[in-house]
């Protein structure tokens, strides 16, 4: 499935205040159950807190892919995050994060799921993608520049 289509203009956020990783994925469960009918915060939150406790999600120079399948999902939801201060992540570079894409599957999508993971993760690689994401300054901006990267 394209990045693009799991994005909507409500989830692709500038300049937002992390505070910590449990913060900023209670605020991202928060905007995801308010978006959707199906799902609730809480399930949200279970879902990803849950991924983060067999490892974290955080793949090194400032991004991390928060993600987990959950059931009663009936397609992928994705949102994308700059922070306006890095956080802690726990990422495998012990670098702190300030890049998030966070990624919601349907439980029996597995292939999908990491399918899209590797396109993410493969992007996030390249410095250029980087930065062009954090040197944007409003959620307009972000949201034009990830149209440019998520095309594919």
């Amino acid at each position: 499935m394209p990045i693009l289509s799991m994005l909507s203009p409500e989830r692709v956020l500038q300049n937002i205040e992390g505070g910590s990783k449990k913060r900023i994925i209670e605020f991202f469960s928060k905007i995801i159950a308010e978006s959707d009918d199906d799902l609730t915060a809480e399930a949200v939150f279970s879902g990803l807190i849950g991924r983060e406790r067999l490892g974290s999600t955080g793949i090194g120079e400032g991004v991390a892919i928060p993600h987990c399948r959950l059931a009663g999902l009936q397609k992928a939801i994705g949102a994308l995050i700059c922070l306006s201060e890095p956080i802690n992540f726990d990422a495998i570079d012990n670098r702190p994060v300030d890049l998030l894409f966070f990624l919601l599957v349907p439980e029996e999508a597995c292939d999908e799921h990491l399918s899209t993971l590797g396109t993410l993760a493969e992007v996030f690689s390249q410095n250029e993608a980087r930065e062009k994401l954090r040197n944007t300054h409003s959620t307009e901006e972000l949201l034009q520049v990830a149209t440019q990267l998520f095309r594919t």
